[in-house]
C-alpha cells in the first residue's frame, strides 16, 4: 500500500493521480474536510474529471450535516485498502490529517462512550475554563494542549470526567491497527516553505473566486449545527465575512491565505517530526520526479 502525506497544496493529489494511473490504483482519502460533499473546491476535492480516471474512495461522501471521526474514517479506510486488494489494485493513501493516519496505522484508543450528560456539561464551559478543570483533574493532559485548543480541551475533559481515567492513560491501549498487516510505501512530501507559501496564496485565490456558490449554499442550511467541523474548513469563515459585507475580496483572499499558511506549518512541522523516520521526506516539487522516488521505494 503506498501512502502519500504531507502539508496542503504540495502536490500529494497530483502525485497519487499520477501513481494510480500507471500502476492501476485506487485513490483513497486521507483528509478530513475532504470527506465533505458539499465543499469540493474549498477543500482541493479531486476535480471529477480526475475521479472519472482512477477509482477514488471517501472523497465527498459524507453530508456537511453529519458527524465524522477518525475512527470512523479508519473502519472505512480498511474497507477501502480490502475493496483495492480484492480487485487487484494498488491501495493510495493520500492526504494530510496526521490523526487520520495514526489511527488507522496504530488503531485507536478504547475509549469507553462518554456519558451524554457530561459531554452536553462540558461543550457549555468557554474553552479557559475548561482548559482550568482540566489543569486541575488531569495536568499532564492539560500541559500537552494549547490552552485555546477548544476541540482537544472539551476531549480531554470530558474523557476524565466520565471515565475517572486520563486520555493519556487510553490512547496507550491501541486497538485495531493495520501497520502490522500490510507493506506500506510511505512517501512524505515537504517542498521548500517559500515554494508552498507561494502556491497557496495562488490556489487560495482561485479557490475564493471559484468556491463562492458552493460556500453561499452550504451557509443557507439550516440543519448544520453551529458547531459542525465544516464550518470551520478554510475559506468557509472567509466567504462568510465577505457575504455579510465586513470584508472585501483582497481582506478575505489574504485571510483565507494566512489561515492556509499556517495550516499547512503545523502540518509541515508534524510531518517532519512524528511519522517514524524511516519514512521518506522529498523536497523535489516535480511529480515525475516524485513519481519515479516512489516507483524506487515499490521496486517497480
Amino acid at each position: 500500500m503506498a501512502l502519500i502525506a504531507g502539508p496542503t497544496a504540495s502536490g500529494k493529489s497530483a502525485l497519487a493521480l499520477a501513481l494510480a494511473e500507471k500502476h492501476c490504483g485506487t485513490v483513497i482519502n486521507a483528509d478530513s474536510m475532504q470527506v465533505y460533499a458539499d465543499l469540493r473546491i474549498l477543500t482541493a476535492r479531486p476535480t471529477q474529471d480526475e475521479e472519472t480516471r482512477v477509482p477514488h474512495r471517501l472523497f465527498g461522501h459524507i453530508d456537511g450535516a453529519d458527524g465524522y471521526s477518525a475512527a470512523r474514517w479508519a473502519i472505512e479506510a480498511r474497507a477501502a485498502i480490502a475493496e483495492a486488494h480484492l480487485d487487484g489494485r494498488l491501495p493510495i493513501l493520500v492526504g494530510g490529517t496526521g490523526m487520520y493516519l495514526r489511527t488507522l496505522l496504530e488503531g485507536i484508543a478504547p475509549v469507553p462512550e462518554i456519558d451524554p450528560a457530561i459531554r452536553s456539561a462540558v461543550r457549555l464551559l468557554d474553552v479557559a475554563q475548561a482548559h482550568a478543570e482540566l489543569a486541575a483533574a488531569d495536568p499532564e493532559g492539560a500541559a500537552r494542549l494549547a490552552p485555546a485548543d477548544t476541540s482537544r480541551v472539551a476531549r480531554a475533559l470530558e474523557v476524565v470526567r466520565s471515565t475517572g481515567t486520563p486520555l493519556s492513560h487510553w490512547h496507550r491501549q491501541r486497538v485495531g491497527g493495520i501497520a502490522d498487516e500490510i507493506r506500506l510505501v510511505p512517501l512524505i512530501l515537504l517542498p521548500d516553505r517559500e515554494w508552498l507559501g507561494a502556491r497557496i496564496d495562488r490556489r487560495f485565490a482561485e479557490m475564493l473566486e471559484l468556491g463562492r456558490d458552493e460556500a453561499r449554499a452550504l451557509l443557507a442550511r439550516t440543519d448544520i449545527p453551529a458547531d459542525a467541523p465544516i464550518l470551520r474548513a478554510i475559506g468557509v469563515p472567509e466567504l462568510r465575512a465577505l457575504f455579510a459585507g465586513e470584508s472585501d475580496v483582497v481582506q478575505a483572499a489574504a485571510a483565507g491565505a494566512l489561515a492556509t499558511r499556517q495550516y499547512a506549518k503545523r502540518q509541515y512541522t508534524w510531518f517532519k517530526r512524528q511519522p517514524p523516520q524511516d519514512w521518506e521526506r522529498v523536497e523535489q516539487i516535480e511529480t515525475n520526479v516524485r513519481l519515479a522516488i516512489i516507483e524506487t521505494k515499490f521496486h517497480i
